[in-house]
């Protein structure tokens, strides 16, 4: 092809000469004749394939230089048409950064591939991590977020579990809701089989409030099947270790808010036991319910939640108690202490100090870290007897539960997200669904990812959005600025906006450096725009604007992500049922085949 090209140059400059040569002897420019050579890149309008174009023309003013205005004549040759990919052609796709990192995912994806455990029975240990409210538009922001908080831009940043090999999308509508609640939610991955709003651990024949409707329908769930088939068991949470996600994994109740008795009518209290002394009493209510069954109860149990614990007697307070009597039950039971004698080498702990002490081959461990749920990870050092975080919790849950040789199942929940995303703040909402990817971090470094089926999934989204045409790198929590931008773009208001905001809510709210999100709820509703112009939206106290004002912000009804590695996980694809993800940890770990065995015995 060059050879081509320089045949083709020649030949032009022989007829330049030729013509040249036509003139008058005393053409004093007749020897002064150039021509240049001009690559034309690929993809040029004039040669989409590049090429080359040669201007030829009389020096006239002898300085050795061809200038425009000296041209009289030029010629165009381009490149034929590629018949392959070269190297130098392929040069600008492999020293693209973006194509180099893909090619790099491509090449663990296949790796991830490869290692594939396709035989069930396989993991060990199944960890379950339930972002409450963790839709998809929260982990982008925390993904951003997270990224900017490390002097990044954000965008290409990644969570851990965001790197786990396998992905899909749950389905989180209750059979009687189109958007669901977390009761029913946590059911169904809990147990396999999809149920009401507000009803935990019993399907869908139970009518909600009706103790006894709920009699002979109750759900057997993963954490009880794990129980008897000997494996150790855990559940982890930031809220009340007797709410509806954590609940869900050992108590049944036709109603998810009676946690403890002072909750139930007395009609129901004498027939049905409260989620809270059901936790106590699992291992009883396990072994009464199979003949023959003999398990050890659960031996992690860790989160907020103590008020429905303790006797309604200021005697009982703990030592970081919020309200002037800490315990809300009316029977006068002390179910720690009822523990305690249950458990008489346990570890009951109550605060930092505590939870700092707890050996990692401690036997049974009970922690109640707040009078009611435990404190958003922005607000944790504002405890008063201090709080262990998420990501700690885990670590000692899975250092207490190795210590089984048959494995452990555990579930760990980021409670409140949801509850950041009911006041309408997003700076919380994402620092726990952060905090919560620290945690996973944490499983993912100490199990191993050949016999430790990890999943990571959420129980519904929130009404939670992402828009606006922010620049790239723009503060997630900040007011949108637009490519090319310094200012803040102006809605048709001319007013400034957010990049992330609510479709309902309580709404806009400026607590400036307040950390507890909770403290929105001492503000009506906020209806119409608000001049966000002299307002720093990025501070931990700024609460999103809302469409639609109400008290609370609300669930949403769209899929969830899921997020899965270790023997199983290749299972989590597609679009699933919610209650899917429960049979693909049965799959992965035996739990329903193990259990039935040793009934059996």
């Amino acid at each position: 092809m060059a050879a081509h090209m320089n045949k083709l140059t020649v030949l032009s400059l022989a007829v330049m000469v030729a013509l040249t040569g036509c003139s008058s002897d005393d053409d004093k420019n007749s020897n002064n004749i150039l021509a240049v050579d001009n690559q034309i890149a690929v993809g040029s309008a004039q040669c989409v394939n590049g090429g080359v174009e040669t201007q030829s023309g009389v020096d006239t003013n002898t300085n050795g230089q061809l200038e425009s205005s000296e041209v009289t004549h030029t010629n165009l040759v381009c490149n034929d048409p590629a018949t392959s990919l070269t190297s130098e052609q392929l040069a600008s796709l492999s020293n693209n950064a973006w194509f180099s990192d893909a090619q790099t995912k491509l090449a663990s994806a296949q790796d991830a591939a490869s290692k594939v455990v396709t035989e069930s029975g396989k993991a060990k240990n199944v960890i379950l991590f339930v972002g409450d409210g963790m839709g998809i538009s929260t982990i982008t922001a925390a993904r951003i977020l997270a990224g900017q908080l490390q002097g990044e831009m954000g965008e290409d940043h990644q969570l851990s579990f965001e790197t786990m090999p396998y992905s899909g999308f749950v389905k989180t509508y209750n059979v009687d809701a189109q958007t669901p609640d977390s009761a029913g939610t946590m059911t169904a991955m809990a147990s396999g089989v999809k149920t009401d709003v507000g009803v935990i651990g019993i399907d869908e024949a139970v009518e909600r409030g009706n103790c006894a409707s709920g009699k002979g329908h109750e759900l057997v769930t993963s954490l009880e099947l794990a129980e008897i088939a000997g494996k150790s068991t855990g559940i982890v949470s930031t809220a009340r270790i007797t709410h509806a996600t954590p609940a869900a994994t050992y108590a049944k109740s036709a109603d998810r808010n009676w946690e403890d008795i002072s909750d139930m009518p007395a009609s129901e209290s004498a027939n049905c036991e409260d989620i809270a002394s059901q936790l106590v009493n699992f291992e009883k209510n396990l072994e009464a319910r199979f003949s023959g069954v003999d398990v050890d109860g659960i031996e992690v149990v860790m989160g907020g939640g103590r008020r429905h614990f303790l006797p309604k007697d200021a005697a009982f307070n703990s030592a970081d108690a919020m309200s002037a009597v800490e315990g809300d039950r009316t029977d006068a039971r002390n179910l720690v202490t009822e523990w305690q004698t249950t458990y008489p080498t346990g570890t009951y702990v109550m605060d930092q100090t505590g939870f700092d002490a707890i050996s990692d081959d401690a036997t049974k461990v009970f922690g109640l870290f707040n009078e009611s749920h435990m404190q958003y990870e922005a607000d944790r050092a504002n405890d008063v007897a201090g709080e262990p975080s998420l990501s700690q919790m885990t670590e000692k849950a899975i250092n207490v539960l190795d210590n089984n040789d048959k494995g452990f199942f555990l579930t760990v929940e980021s409670g409140r997200i949801d509850h950041a995303h009911h006041a309408g703040n997003a700076y919380n909402a994402l620092n726990d669904t952060i905090e919560l990817a620290n945690a996973v971090k944490v499983a993912m470094e100490n199990t191993n990812p050949e016999e430790t089926l990890i999943v990571v999934t959420a129980d519904h989204s929130h009404v939670f959005t992402i828009a606006g045409y922010p620049k790239r790198g723009n503060p997630i929590l900040g007011k949108v600025v637009g490519v090319g931008q310094t200012e803040p773009s102006l809605a048709a208001d001319d007013m400034p906006y957010t990049t992330v905001g609510y479709t309902n809510g309580g709404g806009f709210r400026d607590l400036g450096n307040e950390t507890d999100a909770d403290e929105g709820y001492n503000f009506a509703p906020v209806t119409g725009r608000v001049d966000l112009s002299n307002v720093d939206t990025t501070t931990p106290g700024f609460h999103q604007e809302a469409l639609v004002p109400l008290s609370s912000e609300t669930h949403a009804g769209e899929d969830v992500g899921v997020y899965a590695t270790g023997p199983g996980a290749h299972l989590v694809t597609g679009t699933n049922e919610q209650s899917f993800l429960f049979h693909v940890m049965d799959f992965a770990a035996d739990f329903v085949k193990a259990a039935d065995e040793k009934v059996a015995q």
